[in-house]
Protein backbone atom coordinates (compact mmCIF):
# COMPACT_ATOMS: atom_id res chain seq x y z
CA UNK A 1 0.00 0.00 0.00
CA UNK A 2 1.46 3.76 -1.05
CA UNK A 3 2.53 5.59 2.07
CA UNK A 4 1.65 8.59 -0.10
CA UNK A 5 -1.56 11.12 0.95
CA UNK A 6 -3.45 12.78 -1.45
CA UNK A 7 -5.02 16.09 -0.60
CA UNK A 8 -7.11 17.55 -3.25
CA UNK A 9 -8.03 21.25 -4.01
CA UNK A 10 -11.60 22.38 -5.42
CA UNK A 11 -13.08 25.75 -5.64
CA UNK A 12 -16.71 27.18 -5.78
CA UNK A 13 -18.53 30.59 -6.21
CA UNK A 14 -15.92 32.31 -8.54
CA UNK A 15 -12.41 31.40 -10.59
CA UNK A 16 -9.37 33.42 -9.76
CA UNK A 17 -10.02 32.73 -6.09
CA UNK A 18 -6.39 31.57 -5.56
CA UNK A 19 -6.24 27.89 -5.59
CA UNK A 20 -2.84 27.55 -6.71
CA UNK A 21 -1.88 30.10 -4.03
CA UNK A 22 -3.45 27.96 -1.12
CA UNK A 23 -1.96 24.75 -2.65
CA UNK A 24 1.47 25.96 -2.55
CA UNK A 25 1.00 27.46 1.01
CA UNK A 26 -0.48 24.19 2.23
CA UNK A 27 2.76 22.39 0.48
CA UNK A 28 5.47 25.02 1.93
CA UNK A 29 3.51 24.36 5.40
CA UNK A 30 4.06 20.84 5.10
CA UNK A 31 7.17 21.18 3.14
CA UNK A 32 8.85 23.00 6.56
CA UNK A 33 7.62 20.06 8.88
CA UNK A 34 9.92 18.09 6.78
CA UNK A 35 7.67 16.32 4.46
CA UNK A 36 8.10 15.64 0.96
CA UNK A 37 5.37 17.34 -1.31
CA UNK A 38 4.70 18.02 -4.80
CA UNK A 39 1.72 19.50 -6.46
CA UNK A 40 -0.53 18.40 -10.07
CA UNK A 41 -2.54 21.02 -11.33
CA UNK A 42 -5.43 19.31 -13.66
CA UNK A 43 -7.06 21.96 -15.89
CA UNK A 44 -10.73 21.03 -17.19
CA UNK A 45 -9.94 23.03 -21.30
CA UNK A 46 -9.64 20.96 -24.02
CA UNK A 47 -6.09 22.48 -25.70
CA UNK A 48 -3.32 19.77 -24.67
CA UNK A 49 -0.72 22.60 -23.14
CA UNK A 50 -1.54 25.65 -22.65
CA UNK A 51 1.50 26.55 -25.08
CA UNK A 52 -0.69 28.07 -28.34
CA UNK A 53 -2.82 29.72 -26.13
CA UNK A 54 -2.96 33.96 -26.03
CA UNK A 55 -1.19 35.39 -23.26
CA UNK A 56 -4.49 37.69 -23.00
CA UNK A 57 -6.42 34.45 -22.54
CA UNK A 58 -4.59 32.05 -20.15
CA UNK A 59 -1.71 34.57 -18.94
CA UNK A 60 1.91 33.23 -18.63
CA UNK A 61 2.59 29.67 -20.08
CA UNK A 62 5.21 28.72 -17.44
CA UNK A 63 8.00 26.16 -18.75
CA UNK A 64 9.53 23.11 -16.48
CA UNK A 65 12.85 21.34 -17.31
CA UNK A 66 12.04 18.87 -18.97
CA UNK A 67 9.93 21.00 -21.69
CA UNK A 68 6.38 20.61 -20.48
CA UNK A 69 4.68 23.79 -21.25
CA UNK A 70 2.14 24.10 -18.46
CA UNK A 71 0.01 26.28 -16.22
CA UNK A 72 1.20 29.53 -14.83
CA UNK A 73 0.52 28.08 -11.33
CA UNK A 74 3.25 25.25 -11.73
CA UNK A 75 5.56 28.48 -11.49
CA UNK A 76 4.04 29.39 -7.62
CA UNK A 77 4.62 25.61 -7.21
CA UNK A 78 8.24 26.12 -7.68
CA UNK A 79 8.94 29.21 -6.61
CA UNK A 80 7.23 28.37 -2.75
CA UNK A 81 8.32 25.04 -3.40
CA UNK A 82 11.85 25.56 -4.52
CA UNK A 83 11.32 22.07 -6.31
CA UNK A 84 10.97 21.30 -10.19
CA UNK A 85 8.25 20.36 -11.41
CA UNK A 86 7.18 17.99 -14.77
CA UNK A 87 4.91 17.03 -17.37
CA UNK A 88 3.75 14.96 -15.19
CA UNK A 89 2.52 18.30 -12.74
CA UNK A 90 0.24 19.48 -15.49
CA UNK A 91 -2.58 17.52 -17.35
CA UNK A 92 -5.40 19.19 -19.20
CA UNK A 93 -8.52 17.50 -20.32
CA UNK A 94 -7.13 17.58 -24.27
CA UNK A 95 -4.35 15.44 -22.74
CA UNK A 96 -6.90 12.94 -21.33
CA UNK A 97 -8.83 12.45 -23.93
CA UNK A 98 -5.86 12.72 -26.50
CA UNK A 99 -4.87 8.99 -24.55
CA UNK A 100 -8.05 7.52 -24.46
CA UNK A 101 -8.55 8.31 -28.26
CA UNK A 102 -5.16 6.54 -29.13
CA UNK A 103 -5.76 3.84 -27.03
CA UNK A 104 -8.80 3.36 -28.52
CA UNK A 105 -7.65 3.29 -32.05
CA UNK A 106 -5.24 0.63 -30.90
CA UNK A 107 -7.90 -1.49 -30.25
CA UNK A 108 -6.76 -1.43 -26.14
CA UNK A 109 -10.16 -1.44 -25.19
CA UNK A 110 -11.09 -5.09 -26.99
CA UNK A 111 -14.06 -3.51 -28.95
CA UNK A 112 -15.91 -1.85 -25.94
CA UNK A 113 -17.83 1.21 -26.24
CA UNK A 114 -15.59 4.21 -25.24
CA UNK A 115 -17.23 6.05 -22.26
CA UNK A 116 -16.60 8.52 -19.83
CA UNK A 117 -17.18 6.45 -17.03
CA UNK A 118 -14.99 4.35 -16.58
CA UNK A 119 -12.39 5.16 -19.49
CA UNK A 120 -11.84 8.75 -18.84
CA UNK A 121 -12.07 8.66 -15.20
CA UNK A 122 -9.72 5.51 -15.53
CA UNK A 123 -6.92 7.71 -17.24
CA UNK A 124 -7.93 10.65 -14.97
CA UNK A 125 -7.42 8.73 -11.85
CA UNK A 126 -4.09 6.94 -13.24
CA UNK A 127 -2.42 10.88 -13.90
CA UNK A 128 -3.21 11.76 -10.67
CA UNK A 129 -1.76 8.78 -8.82
CA UNK A 130 1.69 8.71 -11.52
CA UNK A 131 3.75 10.70 -9.10
CA UNK A 132 3.10 8.55 -6.47
CA UNK A 133 5.25 5.97 -7.43
CA UNK A 134 8.17 4.40 -5.59
CA UNK A 135 6.46 6.47 -2.72
CA UNK A 136 8.47 9.38 -3.05
CA UNK A 137 5.85 12.19 -1.25
CA UNK A 138 4.85 12.11 1.30
CA UNK A 139 1.72 14.46 0.38
CA UNK A 140 0.69 14.91 -3.29
CA UNK A 141 -1.27 17.94 -3.79
CA UNK A 142 -3.93 17.64 -6.44
CA UNK A 143 -5.18 21.43 -7.75
CA UNK A 144 -8.89 21.13 -10.25
CA UNK A 145 -9.03 23.98 -12.27
CA UNK A 146 -12.08 25.90 -12.82
CA UNK A 147 -15.33 25.77 -9.83
CA UNK A 148 -17.28 22.88 -9.07
CA UNK A 149 -20.65 22.88 -11.23
CA UNK A 150 -18.62 23.72 -14.47
CA UNK A 151 -19.42 21.11 -17.14
CA UNK A 152 -15.72 20.60 -18.02
CA UNK A 153 -15.13 19.68 -14.38
CA UNK A 154 -17.62 17.09 -13.75
CA UNK A 155 -14.91 14.35 -15.23
CA UNK A 156 -12.23 15.23 -12.72
CA UNK A 157 -14.94 16.19 -9.79
CA UNK A 158 -16.08 12.07 -10.53
CA UNK A 159 -12.63 11.12 -10.29
CA UNK A 160 -11.63 12.25 -6.81
CA UNK A 161 -15.20 10.93 -5.59
CA UNK A 162 -14.17 7.38 -6.91
CA UNK A 163 -10.51 7.67 -5.77
CA UNK A 164 -11.24 8.54 -2.05
CA UNK A 165 -13.55 5.57 -1.97
CA UNK A 166 -10.61 3.25 -3.67
CA UNK A 167 -7.86 4.78 -1.92
CA UNK A 168 -9.72 5.21 1.48
CA UNK A 169 -10.78 8.13 3.83
CA UNK A 170 -7.95 7.87 5.69
CA UNK A 171 -5.38 8.16 2.31
CA UNK A 172 -7.11 11.24 1.09
CA UNK A 173 -8.61 14.83 1.69
CA UNK A 174 -10.50 17.30 0.29
CA UNK A 175 -10.39 21.07 0.50
CA UNK A 176 -13.00 23.49 -0.98
CA UNK A 177 -12.13 27.10 -1.74
CA UNK A 178 -14.90 29.48 -1.94
CA UNK A 179 -15.74 33.08 -1.70
CA UNK A 180 -17.09 34.56 1.51
CA UNK A 181 -18.11 38.08 -0.12
CA UNK A 182 -19.00 41.71 1.78
CA UNK A 183 -21.82 43.48 0.71
CA UNK A 184 -21.24 47.08 1.81
CA UNK A 185 -24.98 47.93 1.04
CA UNK A 186 -26.09 45.33 3.84
CA UNK A 187 -23.06 45.66 5.76
CA UNK A 188 -22.14 42.48 6.43
CA UNK A 189 -20.24 38.87 5.46
CA UNK A 190 -22.81 36.74 3.27
CA UNK A 191 -22.21 32.62 3.78
CA UNK A 192 -24.88 31.67 1.45
CA UNK A 193 -22.88 31.49 -1.66
CA UNK A 194 -20.29 28.85 -0.07
CA UNK A 195 -23.50 26.75 1.10
CA UNK A 196 -24.45 26.57 -2.12
CA UNK A 197 -21.35 25.31 -3.61
CA UNK A 198 -20.60 22.83 -0.97
CA UNK A 199 -23.86 22.02 -1.58
CA UNK A 200 -23.08 21.36 -5.77
CA UNK A 201 -19.82 19.83 -4.71
CA UNK A 202 -22.46 16.91 -2.39
CA UNK A 203 -24.42 16.70 -5.50
CA UNK A 204 -21.31 15.25 -6.81
CA UNK A 205 -20.87 12.98 -4.46
CA UNK A 206 -18.38 14.37 -2.46
CA UNK A 207 -17.60 16.07 1.25
CA UNK A 208 -15.23 18.56 1.91
CA UNK A 209 -13.00 18.03 4.70
CA UNK A 210 -11.92 21.58 5.05
CA UNK A 211 -13.46 25.02 3.95
CA UNK A 212 -10.80 27.54 3.35
CA UNK A 213 -12.94 31.03 2.85
CA UNK A 214 -11.66 33.48 0.62
CA UNK A 215 -12.62 36.98 2.49
CA UNK A 216 -11.68 40.90 2.88
CA UNK A 217 -12.85 40.83 6.63
CA UNK A 218 -12.16 38.73 9.19
CA UNK A 219 -14.54 36.14 9.79
CA UNK A 220 -16.76 35.61 13.09
CA UNK A 221 -17.26 32.87 15.79
CA UNK A 222 -20.42 33.28 15.12
CA UNK A 223 -19.94 33.12 10.97
CA UNK A 224 -17.11 29.87 10.81
CA UNK A 225 -20.07 28.38 13.29
CA UNK A 226 -22.69 28.81 10.60
CA UNK A 227 -20.58 27.58 7.73
CA UNK A 228 -19.60 24.41 9.61
CA UNK A 229 -22.99 23.72 10.05
CA UNK A 230 -24.39 24.02 7.12
CA UNK A 231 -21.30 22.85 5.23
CA UNK A 232 -21.10 19.47 7.37
CA UNK A 233 -17.41 20.53 8.64
CA UNK A 234 -16.42 20.90 12.09
CA UNK A 235 -15.64 24.28 13.28
CA UNK A 236 -11.90 24.05 13.37
CA UNK A 237 -11.94 23.14 9.75
CA UNK A 238 -13.40 26.67 8.51
CA UNK A 239 -10.00 28.01 7.64
CA UNK A 240 -10.36 31.75 6.86
CA UNK A 241 -7.66 33.49 4.34
CA UNK A 242 -7.93 37.11 4.01
CA UNK A 243 -6.85 39.20 1.62
CA UNK A 244 -3.14 39.76 1.69
CA UNK A 245 -0.89 42.70 0.75
CA UNK A 246 1.60 39.82 -0.86
CA UNK A 247 0.67 36.37 -1.76
CA UNK A 248 4.08 35.41 -0.02
CA UNK A 249 1.84 36.17 3.47
CA UNK A 250 -0.10 33.56 2.46
CA UNK A 251 1.45 30.78 3.90
CA UNK A 252 2.45 32.93 7.17
CA UNK A 253 -1.43 33.58 7.44
CA UNK A 254 -2.37 30.61 6.59
CA UNK A 255 0.21 28.60 9.70
CA UNK A 256 -1.58 31.22 12.21
CA UNK A 257 -4.71 29.52 10.63
CA UNK A 258 -3.54 25.64 11.73
CA UNK A 259 -4.65 24.59 8.26
CA UNK A 260 -1.63 22.29 8.27
CA UNK A 261 -2.34 20.90 11.67
CA UNK A 262 -5.85 20.06 10.73
CA UNK A 263 -4.56 18.71 7.26
CA UNK A 264 -2.15 16.27 9.95
CA UNK A 265 -5.06 15.56 12.09
CA UNK A 266 -8.09 14.37 9.90
CA UNK A 267 -5.23 12.76 8.29
CA UNK A 268 -4.48 10.92 11.48
CA UNK A 269 -0.49 11.67 11.00
CA UNK A 270 0.74 11.65 14.68
CA UNK A 271 4.73 12.30 14.41
CA UNK A 272 5.63 15.59 12.43
CA UNK A 273 8.10 18.22 13.16
CA UNK A 274 7.54 21.66 14.51
CA UNK A 275 6.60 24.31 11.44
CA UNK A 276 10.17 26.16 10.30
CA UNK A 277 9.46 29.36 8.44
CA UNK A 278 12.45 31.33 9.62
CA UNK A 279 13.84 32.18 6.38
CA UNK A 280 10.43 32.82 4.64
CA UNK A 281 9.42 35.06 7.41
CA UNK A 282 13.17 37.32 6.50
CA UNK A 283 12.31 37.33 3.12
CA UNK A 284 8.34 38.20 3.56
CA UNK A 285 9.53 41.03 6.12
CA UNK A 286 12.67 42.45 3.54
CA UNK A 287 9.71 42.05 0.87
CA UNK A 288 7.17 44.13 3.33
CA UNK A 289 9.71 46.57 4.54
CA UNK A 290 12.54 47.64 1.87
CA UNK A 291 15.27 50.23 2.42
CA UNK A 292 15.19 51.69 -1.38
CA UNK A 293 13.37 52.06 -4.10
CA UNK A 294 13.61 51.72 -7.73
CA UNK A 295 11.33 52.08 -10.69
CA UNK A 296 11.90 49.64 -13.64
CA UNK A 297 9.98 49.30 -16.40
CA UNK A 298 8.85 46.45 -18.08
CA UNK A 299 8.62 46.88 -21.62
CA UNK A 300 6.46 44.42 -23.64
CA UNK A 301 2.83 44.17 -25.85
CA UNK A 302 0.79 42.47 -23.07
CA UNK A 303 1.43 44.80 -20.11
CA UNK A 304 -2.62 44.96 -19.75
CA UNK A 305 -2.64 41.58 -18.20
CA UNK A 306 -0.30 41.25 -15.63
CA UNK A 307 -0.76 37.46 -15.61
CA UNK A 308 1.60 37.41 -18.90
CA UNK A 309 4.45 38.28 -17.23
CA UNK A 310 3.79 36.87 -14.10
CA UNK A 311 7.10 35.03 -13.80
CA UNK A 312 9.41 38.04 -14.76
CA UNK A 313 7.26 39.73 -12.11
CA UNK A 314 7.76 37.65 -9.57
CA UNK A 315 11.58 37.29 -10.45
CA UNK A 316 12.04 41.16 -9.51
CA UNK A 317 9.95 40.63 -6.47
CA UNK A 318 12.53 37.85 -5.13
CA UNK A 319 15.27 39.52 -6.67
CA UNK A 320 14.02 42.66 -4.65
CA UNK A 321 13.83 41.31 -1.07
CA UNK A 322 17.23 39.99 -1.29
CA UNK A 323 18.73 43.58 -2.03
CA UNK A 324 16.19 45.16 0.74
CA UNK A 325 14.70 46.94 -2.28
CA UNK A 326 11.10 47.99 -3.64
CA UNK A 327 10.79 47.49 -7.27
CA UNK A 328 8.47 49.10 -8.88
CA UNK A 329 7.29 48.22 -12.14
CA UNK A 330 6.41 50.37 -14.68
CA UNK A 331 4.41 48.29 -17.39
CA UNK A 332 4.72 49.54 -20.46
CA UNK A 333 3.04 48.93 -24.02
CA UNK A 334 5.45 48.82 -26.72
CA UNK A 335 3.53 49.45 -29.82
CA UNK A 336 2.67 53.09 -28.09
CA UNK A 337 6.50 54.29 -27.58
CA UNK A 338 7.42 56.87 -29.11
CA UNK A 339 10.19 59.94 -29.17
CA UNK A 340 8.14 62.29 -25.86
CA UNK A 341 7.45 58.64 -24.11
CA UNK A 342 11.35 57.90 -24.42
CA UNK A 343 12.60 61.77 -23.32
CA UNK A 344 9.76 62.05 -20.59
CA UNK A 345 9.34 58.46 -19.31
CA UNK A 346 11.30 55.42 -20.54
CA UNK A 347 15.10 58.03 -20.40
CA UNK A 348 14.80 58.29 -16.35
CA UNK A 349 13.93 54.90 -15.44
CA UNK A 350 16.34 52.97 -13.11
CA UNK A 351 16.59 49.99 -15.73
CA UNK A 352 14.91 48.81 -18.22
CA UNK A 353 13.62 45.11 -19.31
CA UNK A 354 12.48 44.43 -22.53
CA UNK A 355 10.03 41.17 -22.16
CA UNK A 356 9.47 38.27 -24.24
CA UNK A 357 6.61 37.42 -26.95
CA UNK A 358 5.80 36.62 -30.56
CA UNK A 359 4.83 38.34 -33.23
CA UNK A 360 5.60 42.02 -34.98
CA UNK A 361 3.66 44.34 -33.34
CA UNK A 362 5.12 46.34 -30.83
CA UNK A 363 8.76 45.35 -32.14
CA UNK A 364 9.92 48.67 -33.08
CA UNK A 365 8.52 50.54 -29.54
CA UNK A 366 10.95 47.92 -28.01
CA UNK A 367 13.99 48.41 -30.32
CA UNK A 368 13.73 52.24 -29.52
CA UNK A 369 13.62 51.19 -25.55
CA UNK A 370 16.75 49.29 -26.00
CA UNK A 371 18.59 52.01 -27.84
CA UNK A 372 17.95 54.41 -25.48
CA UNK A 373 19.33 52.05 -22.33
CA UNK A 374 22.23 51.51 -24.68
CA UNK A 375 23.07 54.96 -25.13
CA UNK A 376 22.19 56.55 -21.53
CA UNK A 377 23.95 53.51 -20.17
CA UNK A 378 20.33 52.35 -18.47
CA UNK A 379 20.81 48.97 -16.57
CA UNK A 380 19.24 46.51 -19.94
CA UNK A 381 17.94 43.31 -19.36
CA UNK A 382 16.50 41.83 -22.81
CA UNK A 383 14.39 37.88 -22.68
CA UNK A 384 14.36 36.12 -25.63
CA UNK A 385 12.39 38.45 -27.80
CA UNK A 386 13.94 40.69 -26.07
CA UNK A 387 17.97 39.69 -26.29
CA UNK A 388 16.61 39.35 -30.13
CA UNK A 389 15.74 43.53 -30.34
CA UNK A 390 18.92 44.00 -28.87
CA UNK A 391 20.59 42.29 -31.67
CA UNK A 392 18.29 44.10 -34.04
CA UNK A 393 19.15 47.63 -32.12
CA UNK A 394 22.87 47.22 -32.49
CA UNK A 395 22.87 45.90 -36.03
CA UNK A 396 20.84 48.70 -37.12
CA UNK A 397 22.72 51.67 -35.40
CA UNK A 398 26.46 50.89 -35.17
CA UNK A 399 26.52 47.92 -37.89
CA UNK A 400 24.70 50.40 -39.77
CA UNK A 401 22.60 47.59 -41.41
CA UNK A 402 19.25 49.69 -41.12
CA UNK A 403 17.06 47.50 -42.52
CA UNK A 404 18.43 44.29 -39.75
CA UNK A 405 15.57 42.81 -38.66
CA UNK A 406 14.17 39.06 -37.72
CA UNK A 407 12.62 36.61 -40.17
CA UNK A 408 9.77 36.22 -37.90
CA UNK A 409 9.13 40.33 -38.78
CA UNK A 410 10.26 40.48 -41.96
CA UNK A 411 10.62 37.05 -44.04
CA UNK A 412 12.55 39.16 -46.91
CA UNK A 413 14.84 41.43 -44.63
CA UNK A 414 18.26 41.98 -46.62
CA UNK A 415 20.18 41.51 -43.13
CA UNK A 416 18.12 38.52 -41.25
CA UNK A 417 20.37 38.67 -38.12
CA UNK A 418 17.85 37.22 -36.50
CA UNK A 419 16.80 33.96 -38.06
CA UNK A 420 14.45 31.10 -37.58
CA UNK A 421 16.77 27.45 -35.91
CA UNK A 422 17.47 25.31 -38.93
CA UNK A 423 15.69 22.49 -37.15
CA UNK A 424 12.22 24.57 -37.15
CA UNK A 425 12.28 25.64 -40.43
CA UNK A 426 10.20 22.15 -41.92
CA UNK A 427 7.84 22.09 -38.66
CA UNK A 428 4.21 22.77 -39.42
CA UNK A 429 2.36 22.18 -35.78
CA UNK A 430 2.75 24.91 -33.72
CA UNK A 431 2.27 23.07 -29.98
CA UNK A 432 5.05 22.03 -28.18
CA UNK A 433 7.45 22.22 -31.23
CA UNK A 434 9.65 24.87 -30.07
CA UNK A 435 13.60 24.67 -28.15
CA UNK A 436 11.75 23.72 -24.78
CA UNK A 437 13.22 22.82 -21.76
CA UNK A 438 16.71 23.05 -19.94
CA UNK A 439 19.30 23.27 -21.92
CA UNK A 440 23.33 23.85 -21.68
CA UNK A 441 25.28 26.79 -21.62
CA UNK A 442 28.91 27.52 -21.73
CA UNK A 443 30.12 31.09 -20.60
CA UNK A 444 32.84 32.95 -21.41
CA UNK A 445 35.13 33.53 -18.28
CA UNK A 446 36.02 37.14 -18.84
CA UNK A 447 32.25 38.32 -19.01
CA UNK A 448 29.64 39.73 -16.88
CA UNK A 449 27.59 36.96 -17.31
CA UNK A 450 30.37 34.97 -15.64
CA UNK A 451 31.06 36.93 -12.47
CA UNK A 452 26.89 37.49 -12.60
CA UNK A 453 26.62 32.92 -12.23
CA UNK A 454 30.08 32.24 -10.64
CA UNK A 455 30.04 29.48 -12.97
CA UNK A 456 31.21 28.06 -16.74
CA UNK A 457 28.70 25.69 -17.07
CA UNK A 458 24.59 26.71 -16.68
CA UNK A 459 21.52 25.20 -17.60
CA UNK A 460 18.65 27.71 -18.30
CA UNK A 461 14.92 26.97 -19.89
CA UNK A 462 14.30 28.02 -23.27
CA UNK A 463 10.84 28.83 -25.19
CA UNK A 464 11.65 29.99 -28.92
CA UNK A 465 11.94 29.54 -32.45
CA UNK A 466 14.10 32.17 -33.38
CA UNK A 467 17.81 32.68 -32.92
CA UNK A 468 21.34 34.88 -33.58
CA UNK A 469 21.92 34.67 -36.96
CA UNK A 470 25.78 32.95 -36.69
CA UNK A 471 26.89 34.59 -39.85
CA UNK A 472 26.49 37.70 -38.07
CA UNK A 473 28.30 37.28 -35.09
CA UNK A 474 31.76 37.57 -35.89
CA UNK A 475 30.53 41.22 -36.97
CA UNK A 476 28.49 42.34 -33.86
CA UNK A 477 31.79 40.83 -31.63
CA UNK A 478 34.02 42.83 -33.63
CA UNK A 479 31.77 46.15 -33.45
CA UNK A 480 31.69 45.67 -29.44
CA UNK A 481 28.39 43.47 -28.76
CA UNK A 482 29.98 40.54 -27.33
CA UNK A 483 28.31 37.00 -27.29
CA UNK A 484 29.33 36.05 -23.75
CA UNK A 485 27.11 32.48 -23.42
CA UNK A 486 27.24 30.04 -26.32
CA UNK A 487 25.60 26.59 -26.24
CA UNK A 488 28.39 24.07 -26.73
CA UNK A 489 26.45 21.54 -28.83
CA UNK A 490 24.35 23.95 -31.44
CA UNK A 491 26.52 26.85 -31.36
CA UNK A 492 23.42 28.77 -30.43
CA UNK A 493 23.73 32.13 -28.77
CA UNK A 494 22.96 32.34 -25.44
CA UNK A 495 24.27 35.53 -23.69
CA UNK A 496 24.97 38.17 -25.41
CA UNK A 497 26.38 41.58 -23.11
CA UNK A 498 27.21 45.15 -24.43
CA UNK A 499 30.85 45.86 -22.41
CA UNK A 500 31.00 49.20 -22.79
CA UNK A 501 28.00 50.07 -20.38
CA UNK A 502 28.24 48.99 -16.84
CA UNK A 503 25.10 46.51 -17.27
CA UNK A 504 23.95 45.51 -21.09
CA UNK A 505 22.87 41.77 -21.02
CA UNK A 506 20.67 39.99 -23.33
CA UNK A 507 19.46 35.95 -22.97
CA UNK A 508 17.70 33.73 -25.49
CA UNK A 509 16.34 31.47 -22.30
CA UNK A 510 14.00 32.73 -19.59
CA UNK A 511 16.22 33.19 -15.82
CA UNK A 512 12.29 34.29 -14.91
CA UNK A 513 11.12 30.26 -14.51
CA UNK A 514 14.02 29.13 -12.58
CA UNK A 515 13.83 32.18 -9.42
CA UNK A 516 12.36 30.71 -6.10
CA UNK A 517 11.79 32.77 -2.80
CA UNK A 518 14.99 30.71 -1.38
CA UNK A 519 17.16 31.17 -4.43
CA UNK A 520 16.16 34.20 -6.41
CA UNK A 521 17.60 34.19 -9.87
CA UNK A 522 21.00 35.45 -10.22
CA UNK A 523 20.59 37.63 -13.40
CA UNK A 524 17.38 39.24 -11.89
CA UNK A 525 19.66 40.33 -8.23
CA UNK A 526 22.75 41.13 -10.20
CA UNK A 527 20.05 43.56 -12.29
CA UNK A 528 18.27 44.97 -9.43
CA UNK A 529 21.54 45.77 -7.61
CA UNK A 530 22.78 47.48 -11.04
CA UNK A 531 19.84 49.57 -11.19
CA UNK A 532 20.28 50.58 -7.38
CA UNK A 533 24.16 51.60 -8.56
CA UNK A 534 22.69 53.53 -11.43
CA UNK A 535 19.95 55.54 -9.40
CA UNK A 536 23.00 56.40 -6.64
CA UNK A 537 25.52 57.98 -9.88
CA UNK A 538 22.43 59.77 -11.03
CA UNK A 539 21.08 61.16 -8.13
CA UNK A 540 24.46 62.06 -6.97
CA UNK A 541 25.29 63.56 -10.19
CA UNK A 542 21.98 65.66 -9.90
CA UNK A 543 22.82 66.70 -6.43
CA UNK A 544 26.60 68.40 -7.71
CA UNK A 545 24.58 70.08 -10.56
Amino acid sequence: MSKTKFIFVTGGVSSSLGKGIISSSLAKLLQSRGFSVTIQKFDPYINIDPGTLNPYEHGECYVTEDGAETDLDLGHYERFLNVSTSQSNNVTTGRVYKTVIEKERKGEFLGKTVQVIPHVTNEIKRRIKLLSHNDKYDFILTEIGGTVGDIESLPYIESVRQLRWELGRENTLLIHLTLVPFLSAAGELKTKPTQHSVKKLMESGLNADILVCRTEHELTKEIKQKLALFCNVDVESVIQSIDASTIYEVPILMKNEKLDEVVLNKLNIKTYNKTDLKKWEVFVNRLKFPEKKINIGLIGKYVELQDSYKSILESLIHAGSENKTKVEVISIHSEFIDANQINKEISNLDGILVAPGFGERGIEGKIEAIKCARENNIPFLGICLGMQMAVIEFSRNILKLKKANSTEMNKSTPDPVISLMENQKNITDKGGTMRLGAWECKIDKDSLAYQIYNAEVIYERHRHRWELNEIYKNKLNKHGLKTSGINPKTKLVEIIEYPKNDWFIGVQFHPEYKSTVECPHPLFVSFVKACLVYKKRINNGREQD
